[in-house]
């Protein structure tokens, strides 16, 4: 059942994927935010955002549109970027880059990446929904495009953030 779940949950996350980027998207079976296998880091979309909070180091995952249930979560071996922990890259005046593959209805967890990797296994959305910390963490969130559309993603998207030009982006939140 929770592998049924699973499936929808990543059908549903690459499907919003498709429907907001302009870039062709790929399926894939490894976690949002992650290259599928072949595919390169850099096609995956630029997402800046800024939180209430710092949530740098904890869990995101997506909520329903009511914010009352959970769409999507990690594997507890999914939360790798690059062969590192996927913690996003801070960014110029408070902005973070997603390295996870976040949406307007993320939530962070009280679980750091830390901890969440040394689990055995997922807990049940059940127990997930009681380690939900916020359900409307983000103030502000972009969709700057295509990383391959940058030379040097942090130094560029710092360039636009200090310059006050997130035109080229589209606000998403």
């Amino acid at each position: 059942m929770q592998k049924n779940i699973v499936s929808y949950q990543i059908l549903f996350f690459f499907f919003f994927v498709f429907l907001s980027c302009s870039h062709n998207v790929t399926s894939r079976t490894s976690a949002p935010g992650s290259p599928a296998p072949g595919q390169a880091a850099s096609s995956a979309p630029c997402i800046i955002y800024k939180t209430r909070s710092d949530y740098a180091h904890n869990v995101p995952v997506t909520l329903n549109e009511k914010k009352s249930g959970l769409t999507s979560y990690p594997g507890v071996k999914d939360l790798m970027f690059q062969g590192k922990l996927a913690y996003p890259t801070e960014l110029a005046k408070g902005f973070l880059l997603d390295n996870r593959g976040i949406g307007p209805n993320v939530a962070f967890l009280d679980y750091t990446y830390e901890q969440y990797q040394k689990l055995d296994q997922v807990p049940s959305i059940d127990q997930l929904m009681k380690h939900v910390t916020d359900t409307d963490p983000v103030t502000e969130m972009y969709n700057c495009g295509p990383r391959s559309q940058y030379k040097d993603v942090e130094n560029d998207l710092n360039k636009m953030i200090n310059s006050g030009n997130l035109n080229s982006c589209k606000k998403i939140k």
